[in-house]
């Protein structure tokens, strides 16, 4: 049950981002067996996964990585269901990454973030690569939930995704400030 689950998971993950913005199966599918990550999915009568959410739980904050509904049935307060529960069940600050609002769909999206009360960072932040080869480092912002990041809690939530997250050396934190 659970291999099915993901795949549908997965299937939705390759519809909803760019390729960049997600591992290759097997390296998403490791994700499970780690203690940190969360998977919360949203199903249909028929048992069909129509949307999730994949978090990383850490001792100071909780990260949202991924956060997709099933391109068809898109604006039925899936997503929004998703992220009221993950975030109700810990008082932990909550962070996520934004594309930088350069367009209509992503300054909506970003919007979505704020109607549920998350504020859009001024740090700039580059999300290293997910995938092993050929893909460059991603220019992103963070948005956080209760409230915007200070420099210093900035810093922080930065190196430990670059650590966990995203597996980069701790060089390269200090590279990517600019």
């Amino acid at each position: 049950m659970l291999q099915k689950r993901f795949d549908q998971v997965f299937e939705i993950m390759k519809q909803s981002f760019p390729e960049a913005e997600y591992r290759e199966y097997s390296e998403q599918k490791k994700l499970l067996s780690n203690s940190c990550y969360r998977l919360l999915t949203e199903e249909n009568e028929q048992n069909e996964v129509t949307g999730f959410l994949a978090g990383w739980e850490f001792e100071s904050f909780r990260y949202i990585e991924h956060l997709a509904v099933s391109p068809n049935i898109r604006g039925g307060g899936i997503g929004k269901r998703l992220m009221e529960r993950y975030m109700k069940q810990t008082a932990k600050p909550v962070i996520l990454e934004v594309e930088l609002p350069e367009d209509e769909m992503k300054r909506r999206r970003i919007g979505f973030y704020e109607r549920l009360g998350f504020c859009l960072g001024d740090h700039s932040y580059v999300q290293p690569p997910l995938r092993a080869v050929g893909q460059e480092t991603l220019l992103l912002q963070i948005m956080s939930y209760p409230a915007k990041l200070n420099p210093t809690q900035f810093e922080m939530v930065k190196k430990m995704l670059y650590k966990e997250v995203y597996g980069a050396p701790s060089a390269y934190a200090h590279a990517s400030n600019n």
